[in-house]
């Protein structure tokens, strides 16, 4: 009896034991740099099949574990990490981002998140860690990083673009935050960017190519998709100080929370510049931002976010030869500006269902108004004592809808995915002359200073109001017809139309100002292939088709001269039409230390909106005959250890005039530029960096980035070049118990050169440049808190 009872009791201990050994353990899991929940993250008990995956609060539980039992923790794009259990119910992770890894998430390709390797368009991403080491004043400083983008910098943030397109100004390009258009389709401009608040983006990624079946018009030369910092996974608090030699000033500060079911995050900047370098180009920014989430469930969420931002600017604009090459960069005027007030405001929700469908409806505000006095706007005939320029405003409001739904099937694997968009935008633009006083130099061939002798409202140069309204309907179905196999399909349907008032246009029989209605409708396919070959490497191609309706403004502006039908204005424009076939792969080298990614690409224009720059600098549109852009994209990134991150990424491009007639005239020398490259279009564009990040010196960083362009055409008949530039810039940065001290050294050469270089055809036209900064150093202070 007396054994049997010792045995119950040595049976029940070490029962009493393993019950104690097993816990139950609760933890987040979150984004080292950002602090943001890492949503699908694995965690896995050892080597066993037992694990849950993190929800979208990054949140996950383990309902039995053992004690000192191994916990590895893995998920796409991040460093895995493994660590020992003791006794602790709740755990908290930061993962270190993978950045030279391509097998990340972007949301981009279908407004969902997906794997970018079963993604069949040429998309790029910009991670957190990237964008925050970049400590941009500018936002085209990180942009540029990706491979074959060139985002061209006018200074004081004013900006034009470069992807599969020469450096243009035109809305081939779509601007999204948060997958949500910052501008209605219509009303483009391209300094759009400049509304941006660069301090509270997380991440950005960029697609290649068009992306109409899915977003839409504008999206034809690429799309550029900011997302937004989320609520952080635990307490946290930054704020900051940078300024440079050249008057730049700015503070900055971000902070985010999540109390059980409810997150918030906000954060914006204050930046001024005064007396800077190129005289006459003072300006301030003030940006602010929030985003409220709150979690029905974990699968079930809303979310709201407000974006404001308000910039005054002068625009100093660009210099001539004289002053370029003489490094005098004193602006020609004092009285040019741009002043921009925007915000955007949306409200979605979100819901996952049980088989990994997902739903989400947003509806959409905006109120943006755009006033300027554009340098670029100065008509200036070689040798006068006299000249015009434009006073303008371009204000809209918007009410938008955009609804998604994914259904999943177990059918070759298998998702369909459609959506709808809603926008209404009133519209109303104004621009009238102003009479001008030019100086000359002693040559009588250039200007040395403009001076305002009268303002002329009576002179109006364009006067609309227009209510667009713009409904579009997508679908696309992605399946696996074999393994590794994927294709994507895709159709979108568009109707743009507007009723406008032209109160320029006027019916001599009634007196009243001419009104209508003008409609544009596309049906825009796509069809994608991806082919996993296993061990890091896969192949895609991808057809597409994209298109892109005449903005408003060029519309309404008065021609240079009548039309051969008597037409005053632009009404006789039509959508340009792309067509986009690519093909590319990827691959990893030396145990995933080389990463490499390439795309090839043809896309051929028609109708595309072009323009003749006139002797006085003014503009005739043309939205017809021909064009080519083809060539390749690379990317390289290589990690031979932990101190060093080697990336070099770029582009080797032609853009081609196919069919473009420049006069019909018998009386002209030259009719077409058939054959000939288009201007400002450099054959090669390339960026690279190598950073080091010492471990005998623990959380210092440095860098050195080293960013190519080659010789352009200045002018559409391919007299004149500009030869490019080489810039290279240095960066580094220590932290030190939450204190982040950093320097930028911008232009580290010392490069005299130009980010652009433009003339007109005429033999009397002289090159313009927009001359870009002589060295510069930035150095900043910010004060980073995490909470536990």
């Amino acid at each position: 009896m007396k054994n049997i009872c010792l045995f119950l009791l040595l049976l029940v201990g070490v029962f009493a034991r393993e019950t104690a050994a097993q816990q139950a353990v609760k933890g987040k899991i979150f984004d080292a740099v950002t602090k943001e929940p890492i949503v699908g993250a694995t965690v896995q008990i050892g080597t066993t099949n037992e694990g849950t995956v993190t929800d979208n609060n990054g949140q996950f539980q383990l309902k039995s574990v053992s004690q000192n039992a191994k916990i590895r923790i893995s998920t796409v794009g991040y460093t895995a990490q493994e660590l020992t259990f003791t006794d602790s119910k709740n755990l908290t992770v930061s993962l270190e981002p993978a950045v030279e890894n391509l097998q990340q998430i972007v949301v981009t390709g279908n407004r969902e998140a997906a794997l970018r390797t079963e993604t069949p368009i040429a998309i790029s991403k910009l991670t957190p860690k990237m964008i925050d080491e970049a400590k941009v004043t500018s936002i085209y400083e990180v942009i540029n990083k990706t491979p074959g983008v060139m985002m061209v910098n006018l200074n004081n943030e004013q900006h034009s673009m470069a992807i599969r397109q020469p450096m243009t100004t035109n809305a081939y390009y779509l601007y999204l935050e948060d997958g949500v258009p910052i501008r209605p389709m219509g009303v483009f401009n391209h300094n759009s960017l400049l509304e941006m608040n660069q301090f509270t983006v997380s991440s950005i990624e960029v697609v290649k190519g068009p992306v109409s079946s899915v977003y839409g018009p504008e999206a034809v030369g690429g799309a550029i998709n900011f997302i937004s910092q989320r609520p952080t996974a635990v307490p946290t608090a930054r704020i900051g100080l940078q300024a440079d030699q050249w008057g730049y000033r700015r503070v900055q500060y971000g902070a985010g929370v999540t109390l059980g079911q409810f997150g918030i995050y906000v954060g914006g900047l204050a930046a001024e510049q005064k007396d800077a370098w190129m005289t006459s180009s003072d300006y301030t920014k003030n940006a602010q931002y929030a985003r409220m989430e709150y979690h029905f469930t974990p699968k079930a969420r809303l979310i709201y976010t407000l974006s404001y931002a308000k910039y005054d600017s002068q625009t100093s604009g660009s210099v001539d030869s004289v002053a370029f090459y003489s490094r005098q960069y004193v602006s020609t005027t004092d009285f040019t500006y741009r002043k921009s007030e925007s915000l955007r405001s949306r409200l979605t929700f979100e819901k996952d269902w049980n088989n990994g469908s997902q739903s989400f409806i947003t509806v959409l505000g905006r109120d943006n108004k755009h006033g300027q006095n554009p340098s670029y706007g100065i008509r200036w005939t070689s040798g006068a004592a006299t000249a015009r320029g434009e006073i303008n405003s371009n204000d809209f409001k918007s009410l938008g809808l955009i609804a998604q739904h994914t259904q999943r099937f177990k059918f070759l694997n298998s998702k369909l995915t459609a959506g709808t968009t809603v926008d209404f935008s009133p519209n109303d633009y104004w621009s009238y002359q102003i009479d001008l006083a030019a100086q000359l130099r002693a040559d009588k061939k250039s200007v040395e200073k403009y001076t305002i002798s009268k303002e002329r409202p009576d002179i109006q140069i364009a006067n609309y109001s227009a209510d667009i309204r713009n409904t579009a309907f997508y679908v696309q179905y992605d399946f696996e017809p074999l393994p590794k196999l994927r294709i994507s399909a895709g159709l979108r349907y568009d109707n743009m139309s507007f009723d406008f008032v032209n109160n320029l246009d006027i019916d001599k029989a009634t007196g009243q100002a001419i009104g209508g209605s003008k409609s544009y409708t596309q049906t825009t396919p796509k069809l994608g292939v991806t082919y996993d070959v296993g061990k890091g490497k896969g192949i895609y191609a991808n057809y597409s088709k994209g298109f892109a309706p005449s903005g408003l403004t060029a519309i309404f502006r008065k021609r240079p001269t009548p039309a051969a039908n008597g037409d005053l204005f632009y009404y006789n424009l039509i959508p340009a039409t792309f067509t986009n076939a690519e093909i590319g792969g990827w691959m990893s080298l030396l145990k995933n230390k080389i990463y490499l990614d390439a795309t090839y690409y043809q896309m051929n224009g028609t109708n595309e909106l072009l323009n003749i720059r006139q002797p006085d600098n003014s503009t005739d549109y043309r939205a017809a005959g021909k064009t080519l852009h083809k060539g390749v994209e690379f990317g390289i990134t290589y990690k031979p250890s932990k101190e060093v991150f080697v990336r070099f990424g770029g582009t080797h491009s032609i853009h081609r005039f196919v069919e473009f007639i420049l006069s019909q005239r018998a009386s002209d020398a030259l009719k077409d530029v058939n054959g000939m490259d288009m201007p400002s279009a450099p054959r090669w564009v390339w960026n690279g960096e190598v950073s080091y990040y010492p471990q005998w010196f623990k959380n210092f960083r440095t860098s050195v980035e080293w960013q190519h362009v080659s010789k352009w055409y200045q002018n559409q008949i391919n007299t004149v070049v500009y030869n490019g530039y080489d810039l290279v810039n240095f960066r580094a940065g220590y932290q030190w118990k939450g204190i982040e001290l950093f320097t930028n050294i911008m232009n580290l050469t010392d490069a005299l050169y130009a980010t652009n270089a433009t003339r007109g055809n005429a033999a009397t036209d002289r090159t313009t440049f927009t001359p870009a900064a002589p060295r510069t150093f930035t150095v900043g202070m910010q004060y980073n808190f995490t909470g536990k």
